[in-house]
Protein backbone atom coordinates (compact mmCIF):
# COMPACT_ATOMS: atom_id res chain seq x y z
CA UNK A 1 0.00 0.00 0.00
CA UNK A 2 1.11 3.56 -0.61
CA UNK A 3 2.55 5.34 2.42
CA UNK A 4 0.17 8.22 1.62
CA UNK A 5 -2.81 6.01 2.33
CA UNK A 6 -2.33 4.55 5.82
CA UNK A 7 -4.77 1.88 6.86
CA UNK A 8 -6.17 1.60 10.36
CA UNK A 9 -8.27 -1.35 11.41
CA UNK A 10 -7.99 -5.07 10.88
CA UNK A 11 -8.16 -7.91 8.40
CA UNK A 12 -10.70 -10.51 9.52
CA UNK A 13 -10.03 -14.09 8.51
CA UNK A 14 -11.40 -17.41 9.68
CA UNK A 15 -10.61 -21.01 10.33
CA UNK A 16 -12.95 -21.99 7.48
CA UNK A 17 -15.90 -20.71 5.50
CA UNK A 18 -19.30 -20.23 7.15
CA UNK A 19 -17.87 -19.79 10.64
CA UNK A 20 -19.00 -16.22 11.38
CA UNK A 21 -16.48 -13.85 9.81
CA UNK A 22 -19.20 -11.50 8.62
CA UNK A 23 -20.99 -11.54 11.99
CA UNK A 24 -17.79 -10.67 13.83
CA UNK A 25 -16.76 -8.09 11.21
CA UNK A 26 -20.15 -6.39 11.48
CA UNK A 27 -19.91 -6.49 15.28
CA UNK A 28 -16.49 -4.81 15.17
CA UNK A 29 -17.86 -2.14 12.85
CA UNK A 30 -20.73 -1.55 15.24
CA UNK A 31 -18.34 -1.40 18.19
CA UNK A 32 -16.09 1.13 16.46
CA UNK A 33 -19.09 3.22 15.44
CA UNK A 34 -20.33 3.24 19.04
CA UNK A 35 -16.87 4.52 20.00
CA UNK A 36 -17.38 7.56 17.74
CA UNK A 37 -15.07 6.25 15.03
CA UNK A 38 -15.90 6.47 11.35
CA UNK A 39 -16.06 2.77 10.55
CA UNK A 40 -16.21 1.16 7.12
CA UNK A 41 -16.44 -2.47 6.12
CA UNK A 42 -14.64 -3.77 3.06
CA UNK A 43 -15.15 -7.12 1.37
CA UNK A 44 -12.62 -7.10 -1.49
CA UNK A 45 -13.96 -10.25 -3.13
CA UNK A 46 -17.30 -11.96 -2.59
CA UNK A 47 -19.00 -14.88 -4.29
CA UNK A 48 -22.70 -15.67 -4.17
CA UNK A 49 -25.57 -13.25 -4.76
CA UNK A 50 -29.34 -13.22 -4.37
CA UNK A 51 -31.85 -11.07 -6.23
CA UNK A 52 -33.44 -8.53 -3.88
CA UNK A 53 -35.80 -5.90 -5.29
CA UNK A 54 -34.48 -6.63 -8.75
CA UNK A 55 -30.84 -6.19 -7.79
CA UNK A 56 -28.17 -8.80 -7.24
CA UNK A 57 -26.96 -8.50 -3.65
CA UNK A 58 -24.21 -10.27 -1.77
CA UNK A 59 -25.36 -10.79 1.80
CA UNK A 60 -21.93 -10.30 3.36
CA UNK A 61 -21.33 -7.04 1.51
CA UNK A 62 -24.74 -5.71 2.51
CA UNK A 63 -24.23 -6.69 6.16
CA UNK A 64 -20.90 -4.86 6.31
CA UNK A 65 -22.35 -1.84 4.57
CA UNK A 66 -25.22 -1.61 7.06
CA UNK A 67 -23.00 -2.13 10.11
CA UNK A 68 -20.52 0.65 9.32
CA UNK A 69 -21.07 4.29 10.23
CA UNK A 70 -20.25 5.75 6.80
CA UNK A 71 -22.83 6.05 4.04
CA UNK A 72 -21.45 3.73 1.38
CA UNK A 73 -22.72 1.85 -1.66
CA UNK A 74 -22.51 -1.90 -2.06
CA UNK A 75 -19.91 -1.34 -4.78
CA UNK A 76 -17.71 0.68 -2.42
CA UNK A 77 -17.85 -2.03 0.23
CA UNK A 78 -17.55 -4.93 -2.22
CA UNK A 79 -15.79 -3.90 -5.44
CA UNK A 80 -15.58 -7.43 -6.88
CA UNK A 81 -18.79 -9.43 -6.51
CA UNK A 82 -19.53 -12.65 -8.36
CA UNK A 83 -22.80 -14.52 -8.73
CA UNK A 84 -21.87 -18.15 -8.11
CA UNK A 85 -21.47 -19.24 -4.48
CA UNK A 86 -18.15 -21.03 -4.83
CA UNK A 87 -14.42 -20.39 -4.55
CA UNK A 88 -13.87 -16.84 -5.84
CA UNK A 89 -11.38 -17.70 -8.57
CA UNK A 90 -13.86 -20.27 -9.92
CA UNK A 91 -16.76 -17.80 -9.69
CA UNK A 92 -14.70 -15.21 -11.55
CA UNK A 93 -13.77 -17.71 -14.28
CA UNK A 94 -17.44 -18.63 -14.74
CA UNK A 95 -18.10 -14.98 -15.63
CA UNK A 96 -15.00 -14.57 -17.77
CA UNK A 97 -13.59 -12.05 -15.33
CA UNK A 98 -10.39 -11.73 -13.33
CA UNK A 99 -9.88 -10.72 -9.72
CA UNK A 100 -7.89 -7.58 -10.32
CA UNK A 101 -5.43 -6.52 -7.64
CA UNK A 102 -5.39 -2.88 -8.77
CA UNK A 103 -9.19 -2.63 -8.46
CA UNK A 104 -9.05 -3.88 -4.87
CA UNK A 105 -6.20 -1.59 -3.83
CA UNK A 106 -7.80 1.45 -5.43
CA UNK A 107 -11.07 0.76 -3.63
CA UNK A 108 -9.45 0.25 -0.23
CA UNK A 109 -7.41 3.46 -0.60
CA UNK A 110 -10.62 5.36 -1.30
CA UNK A 111 -12.19 4.02 1.90
CA UNK A 112 -9.04 4.64 3.94
CA UNK A 113 -9.27 8.32 3.06
CA UNK A 114 -12.75 8.51 4.64
CA UNK A 115 -12.65 6.09 7.56
CA UNK A 116 -10.94 6.01 10.94
CA UNK A 117 -11.23 2.23 11.10
CA UNK A 118 -11.49 -0.30 8.29
CA UNK A 119 -12.70 -3.83 8.85
CA UNK A 120 -11.57 -5.86 5.85
CA UNK A 121 -13.21 -9.26 5.64
CA UNK A 122 -11.47 -12.01 3.75
CA UNK A 123 -13.17 -14.87 1.96
CA UNK A 124 -13.26 -18.45 3.23
CA UNK A 125 -10.15 -19.32 5.23
CA UNK A 126 -6.80 -17.55 5.25
CA UNK A 127 -5.30 -18.99 2.04
CA UNK A 128 -7.92 -18.90 -0.71
CA UNK A 129 -6.80 -18.61 -4.36
CA UNK A 130 -7.65 -15.35 -6.11
CA UNK A 131 -5.80 -16.11 -9.32
CA UNK A 132 -3.01 -18.19 -10.77
CA UNK A 133 -0.31 -16.56 -8.68
CA UNK A 134 -1.89 -14.97 -5.59
CA UNK A 135 -4.30 -15.67 -2.78
CA UNK A 136 -6.06 -13.99 0.14
CA UNK A 137 -2.97 -14.33 2.32
CA UNK A 138 -1.02 -12.32 -0.27
CA UNK A 139 -3.76 -9.70 -0.17
CA UNK A 140 -3.56 -9.52 3.62
CA UNK A 141 0.18 -8.94 3.36
CA UNK A 142 -0.37 -6.21 0.78
CA UNK A 143 -2.82 -4.43 3.09
CA UNK A 144 -0.56 -4.87 6.10
CA UNK A 145 -3.35 -4.75 8.67
CA UNK A 146 -3.29 -6.69 11.94
CA UNK A 147 -5.31 -9.88 11.64
CA UNK A 148 -8.32 -10.92 13.69
CA UNK A 149 -9.02 -14.65 13.51
CA UNK A 150 -12.58 -15.91 13.84
CA UNK A 151 -12.59 -19.45 15.19
CA UNK A 152 -15.69 -21.47 14.42
CA UNK A 153 -16.27 -23.37 17.64
CA UNK A 154 -16.90 -26.94 16.60
CA UNK A 155 -15.03 -30.24 16.59
CA UNK A 156 -11.54 -29.72 15.16
CA UNK A 157 -11.41 -26.00 15.89
CA UNK A 158 -8.22 -26.14 17.97
CA UNK A 159 -6.09 -27.57 15.18
CA UNK A 160 -7.71 -25.32 12.57
CA UNK A 161 -7.03 -22.25 14.70
CA UNK A 162 -3.41 -23.13 15.47
CA UNK A 163 -2.65 -23.96 11.83
CA UNK A 164 -4.20 -20.69 10.66
CA UNK A 165 -2.24 -18.76 13.29
CA UNK A 166 0.97 -20.39 12.05
CA UNK A 167 0.13 -19.39 8.47
CA UNK A 168 -0.53 -15.80 9.53
CA UNK A 169 2.82 -15.61 11.31
CA UNK A 170 4.60 -17.22 8.36
CA UNK A 171 3.40 -14.32 6.20
CA UNK A 172 4.92 -11.83 8.61
CA UNK A 173 1.57 -10.54 9.85
CA UNK A 174 0.50 -9.84 13.42
CA UNK A 175 -2.33 -11.89 14.85
CA UNK A 176 -3.95 -9.14 16.90
CA UNK A 177 -6.51 -11.39 18.53
CA UNK A 178 -9.18 -13.99 17.98
CA UNK A 179 -12.91 -14.37 18.47
CA UNK A 180 -14.60 -17.67 19.20
CA UNK A 181 -17.99 -18.09 17.53
CA UNK A 182 -20.41 -20.87 18.38
CA UNK A 183 -21.51 -22.23 15.01
CA UNK A 184 -23.49 -25.11 16.54
CA UNK A 185 -25.95 -24.76 19.41
CA UNK A 186 -24.57 -27.62 21.53
CA UNK A 187 -20.83 -28.19 21.12
CA UNK A 188 -19.48 -30.85 23.50
CA UNK A 189 -16.66 -29.58 25.72
CA UNK A 190 -16.99 -26.06 24.35
CA UNK A 191 -15.56 -24.37 27.46
CA UNK A 192 -12.58 -26.70 27.50
CA UNK A 193 -11.89 -25.98 23.82
CA UNK A 194 -12.05 -22.24 24.45
CA UNK A 195 -9.71 -22.56 27.43
CA UNK A 196 -7.16 -24.40 25.30
CA UNK A 197 -7.43 -21.83 22.53
CA UNK A 198 -6.94 -19.00 25.03
CA UNK A 199 -3.79 -20.59 26.42
CA UNK A 200 -2.15 -21.75 23.20
CA UNK A 201 -2.91 -18.71 21.03
CA UNK A 202 -1.62 -16.43 23.78
CA UNK A 203 1.51 -18.48 24.54
CA UNK A 204 2.46 -19.06 20.91
CA UNK A 205 1.26 -15.87 19.24
CA UNK A 206 0.56 -13.27 21.98
CA UNK A 207 -2.99 -13.24 20.60
CA UNK A 208 -5.67 -12.37 23.18
CA UNK A 209 -9.26 -13.50 23.01
CA UNK A 210 -11.42 -10.57 21.89
CA UNK A 211 -14.63 -12.35 22.81
CA UNK A 212 -16.60 -15.57 22.68
CA UNK A 213 -19.94 -15.35 20.88
CA UNK A 214 -22.60 -17.86 21.88
CA UNK A 215 -25.05 -19.38 19.44
CA UNK A 216 -27.53 -16.60 18.73
CA UNK A 217 -30.91 -16.94 17.07
CA UNK A 218 -30.68 -13.33 15.86
CA UNK A 219 -26.99 -12.45 15.46
CA UNK A 220 -27.37 -8.78 14.57
CA UNK A 221 -24.24 -6.61 15.03
CA UNK A 222 -25.23 -5.11 18.39
CA UNK A 223 -26.04 -8.55 19.82
CA UNK A 224 -22.71 -9.99 18.69
CA UNK A 225 -20.78 -6.89 19.80
CA UNK A 226 -22.18 -7.33 23.30
CA UNK A 227 -20.04 -10.47 23.59
CA UNK A 228 -16.79 -8.74 22.65
CA UNK A 229 -14.37 -7.95 25.46
CA UNK A 230 -14.47 -4.15 25.29
CA UNK A 231 -11.29 -3.56 27.26
CA UNK A 232 -9.29 -6.01 25.15
CA UNK A 233 -10.64 -4.68 21.85
CA UNK A 234 -9.83 -1.15 22.92
CA UNK A 235 -6.31 -2.14 23.98
CA UNK A 236 -5.64 -3.98 20.71
CA UNK A 237 -6.76 -1.02 18.58
CA UNK A 238 -5.44 1.74 20.83
CA UNK A 239 -3.21 3.08 18.04
CA UNK A 240 -6.30 4.29 16.15
CA UNK A 241 -5.99 7.95 15.08
CA UNK A 242 -9.23 8.79 16.91
CA UNK A 243 -9.83 8.56 20.62
CA UNK A 244 -12.17 5.92 21.99
CA UNK A 245 -15.11 7.21 23.95
CA UNK A 246 -16.06 3.96 25.69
Amino acid sequence: MSSTTPLHGCFVTGTDTEIGKTRVSAALLHWFAQSDLRSAGFKPVSAGTDVIDGLRVNGDVRALREAGSLALTDAEVGPLQFEAACAPHIAAALEGRAIDRATILSAVRALAARADMLVVEGVGGFCVPLGADWDTADLAVELGLPVVLVVGLRLGCISHALLTAEAIRARGLRLAGWVGNRVVRDMPWADENVATLREWLWQRHDAPCLGVVPWLANPHPAAVAAHLDAATVQAVFASSPAAFST
